[in-house]
């Protein structure tokens, strides 16, 4: 196989798929997810527009898993040129006084913790030539988003740590704002919101993908 890899974690739908979609012409896709359907959705439109993808229908929060992922992806290609991480896990809007624990844990062990697993076990793969790719949501601090803020934010900080410790010896790590999307994660934080004015996933990683792909970004 002479196409570089990309593995994207998140990419069943919304902005993962739809940079998944967008990024297939030039690399493999190594797309994973929890929702098996969708993923073979995902797939078939890939392989209907000429590319090929590699499905990984796995929760990211299960650690044997994501160690067997990489250790495949080694035994296969060798190393990664992208990691797009673009899953997240929203939980319900509460005061934070109020909100339910299993909740603000089940948001942190996705948004938080899996990351900090799957930097020390895809960083290898990437090496000093790959590039890591992270999205950030700055809710951190907005009222009723405590659970869901304050993960993300503690994800985007690890990325910026990773990022200032690998200026010098690589890979790349680059952390990227999209703009407001209609997908069924925003839907969960605005119901009832008027979704016309939202960017539509495609497009938005329309605008992104030569921030991904520039190496001098």
């Amino acid at each position: 196989m002479t196409q570089a890899i990309a593995l994207i974690t998140g990419a069943s739908r919304g902005l993962g798929a739809a940079l998944a979609e967008a990024l297939a012409p030039t690399h493999h896709i190594v797309a994973v997810a929890r929702t098996t359907g969708a993923l073979e959705e995902l797939d078939d439109r890939i392989r209907a527009a000429g590319g090929e993808a590699t499905l990984a229908p796995m929760d990211i929060t299960t650690d044997a898993a994501m160690q067997q992922l990489c250790r495949s992806i080694h035994d296969r290609w060798g190393g990664l040129a992208l990691w797009l991480h673009t899953a997240v896990q929203p939980s319900p809007l509460s005061p934070i006084a109020h909100a339910a624990l299993k909740e603000v844990e089940r948001t942190s062990a996705v948004n938080h913790l899996a990351t900090a697993r799957l930097i020390t076990y895809v960083a290898p793969l990437l090496g000093r030539t790959g590039r890591a790719v992270f999205f950030d949501d700055p809710r951190g601090g907005e009222a009723f988003h405590g659970a869901y803020g304050s993960s993300k934010a503690a994800q985007i900080a690890l990325a910026r740590s990773w990022a200032a410790e690998t200026v010098r010896t690589g890979p790349q790590v680059r952390i990227l704002e999209p703009r407001p999307m209609a997908t069924a994660l925003r839907a969960k934080f605005h119901p009832g919101e008027d979704r016309s004015a939202l960017a539509q996933p495609a497009d938005e990683a329309a605008r992104l993908l030569p921030r991904i792909l520039d190496p001098q970004d």
